[in-house]
């Protein structure tokens, strides 16, 4: 069952699409990245599965239930990138009221709050009032509320953006543990190493648009470049070679190293023969991983080629 799951979902404003034929799939237990470049759609699109604004048209659920449905919107954590919070109260004040607001019972919340505030690292905050706190404190105390009544699906928007290095793993560390409760998490942001450590899966919206989505490690588990090292290196083993691949770059003469492009993962497989048969020696063979940043420039620069045809 899906998480979350929508069907040809657009959102017009004034005639114009801010996101258009949107198909998402988000299985449950799984932290999914929602990633794109500024004016992609991904606010919106977040908007209309928290049912904040109306589809123009399409259709979807969440938690097994249609978009804007308020019995889902109860079983769901939302951080906002641009948040604004009540910030005279303190930090067990502020999530009194948030626990009162999701309909937690008075020995529930005074249960959970110590423990939330200690998870986002600000145990010893617990009185200071809000006004007092950093960006990244009131980001985490922001991530406390979200999660403050253990929901089915948290959605994040750009949770980290204020943090530094070791905040920013606090808070990978918290969604990797909502995961293994059996949490869905949404997860939106600039930072496409963090999501890279985090997420099973990713879609990338270009233009209201999803151009691309899939598991992670499917997406990049395959680039056409391959690293070459060899010895002894003649005539014979590189006519072999060239039949194989679709181009060779040689970095040094006499060859010693080169990169490969190929068609498929099965290509690599028919290199290393082609070198030794012919009287070579092989030392290194190394496929190319491709990034998630640099599949998403590729993606965004609409080049839907092999990473080589950069090269």
């Amino acid at each position: 069952m899906s998480a979350i799951e929508t069907q040809n979902l657009q959102k017009v404003y004034g005639g114009k699409s801010a996101v258009q034929s949107l198909d998402l799939n988000v299985p449950q237990g799984e932290v999914f990245g929602l990633l794109g470049p500024n004016g992609a759609g991904k606010t919106t699109t977040i908007m209309m599965l928290l049912g904040n604004i109306k589809p123009t048209s399409g259709s979807g659920g969440i938690l097994g239930y249609p978009l804007g449905d308020i019995r889902a919107r109860k079983k769901i954590g939302f951080l906002p990138e641009k948040f604004q919070f009540y910030d005279f109260l303190t930090a067990i004040e502020f999530l009194e009221l948030h626990g009162k607001l999701a309909g937690m019972k008075a020995a529930e919340r005074k249960k959970r709050i110590p423990q939330v505030l200690e998870q986002v690292g600000l145990a010893d905050r617990s009185h200071s009032r809000i006004k007092e706190f950093s960006k990244g404190m009131q980001q985490r105390v922001g991530l406390a509320q979200a999660i403050i009544h253990s929901p089915d699906l948290v959605i994040l928007d750009e949770p980290t953006s204020a943090l530094d290095p070791l905040g920013r793993r606090d808070v990978r560390d918290i969604v990797l543990h909502l995961r293994q409760q059996g949490c869905t998490v949404l997860l939106n942001s600039h930072l496409l190493s963090e999501i890279e450590m985090t997420c099973d899966r990713v879609a990338i919206m270009k233009k209201g648009e999803i151009v691309t989505q899939g598991k992670l490690e499917e997406l990049l588990a395959f680039s056409s470049s391959v690293e070459i090292e060899v010895r002894d290196m003649n005539d014979a083993a590189m006519k072999a070679l060239r039949s194989v691949t679709t181009r060779i770059r040689m970095e040094r003469v006499p060859v010693t190293r080169m990169t490969a492009w190929v068609r498929s993962e099965e290509d690599i497989a028919r290199i290393a023969p082609a070198i030794v048969s012919n009287g070579s020696i092989l030392t290194a063979l190394i496929p190319h991983r491709e990034t998630l940043e640099e599949l998403f420039v590729r993606v965004i620069e609409n080049d839907t080629s092999s990473p080589s045809a950069a090269e």
